[in-house]
């Protein structure tokens, strides 16, 4: 069996009187592309914010390779290997494309910033920073982004700035990324483009991946595990297949249409 990347156990958190996630428990597998579904205000993106450190879980624990991640900011937990894109965009607006994916690699940088600032600059730094644009350049390529590499970031059109986010959190050399809702504003066209897209990410970079998404076509083409919550409790997980049958989840979310 495969190792488990990331465990949520029990985690609950509530906000004042509101309790956005009840109790719930995941596993994920390394090398597994999960779904995380459910009607909007579910709690799924309050699961996201819980598991990169935007929000401390008011009960339960979170552990990545076996290391618990409580306490950490999340910076610290970018480092530790896991990146992510945001439901709303939130790309650096006076940047240009290749400078947004240069920040990225901050992450990583082993030299201090002030050695590339004239009088102290030094030849080790200076090379860190045209490595660190060059690997900027080669996952523009992957994305489809080198051409509008000198662009401001925020000129793309909407389905580029997606990619451009995954390309901003590959930047960080992640072994988990978290997908929110990337194909959100894309063509159906373009939905099978990024369901290849991302089998590519997991393979060629041994990701394990979780997405949140609204577009069933790309949720049940893509994901092997989908995890379903309604009012931050889960309400079922299993295979595409299962999931898509369970009365729970046709009566909550997906519906008779949809599920067919």
């Amino acid at each position: 069996m495969a190792e488990c990347v990331l465990k949520l156990d029990k985690v609950t958190i509530r906000f004042g009187g509101i309790v956005a996630v009840s109790d719930l428990s995941m596993d994920i597998p390394e090398g597994q592309i999960a779904g995380l579904i459910g009607p909007n205000g579910a709690g799924k993106t309050t699961v996201f914010n819980i598991i990169t450190g935007f929000y401390k879980p008011t009960e339960g624990s979170v552990s990545f390779y076996g290391k618990p991640l409580a306490g950490k900011q999340p910076y610290d937990i970018c480092a530790t290997g896991i990146a992510r894109t945001f439901q709303n965009i939130r790309l650096f607006s006076g940047g240009t494309v290749l400078e947004n994916v240069m920040l990225g690699c901050h992450v990583r940088e082993k030299e201090p910033w002030w050695k590339i600032i004239p009088p102290y600059v030094f030849p080790s730094a200076l090379k860190e920073q045209k490595d660190i644009r060059a690997k900027s350049m080669e996952l523009l390529e992957k994305v489809g982004l080198a051409a509008q590499a000198g662009e401001l970031a925020t000129s793309l059109p909407y389905g580029s700035q997606r990619r451009l986010e995954i390309a901003r959190a590959l930047a960080t050399n992640p072994r988990f990324l978290l997908l929110d809702e990337p194909a959100a504003g894309m063509n159906p066209q373009e939905s099978l483009e990024l369901m290849e897209f991302i089998r590519k990410l997991r393979d060629e970079y041994k990701l394990t991946i979780l997405l949140i998404e609204h577009d069933m076509k790309v949720v049940m083409g893509v994901c092997e595990h989908i995890w379903v919550i309604e009012y931050g409790i889960l309400i079922a997980d299993g295979t595409a297949d299962y999931v898509r049958k369970h009365p729970k989840v046709i009566q909550a979310y997906l519906g008779e249409e949809g599920a067919a």
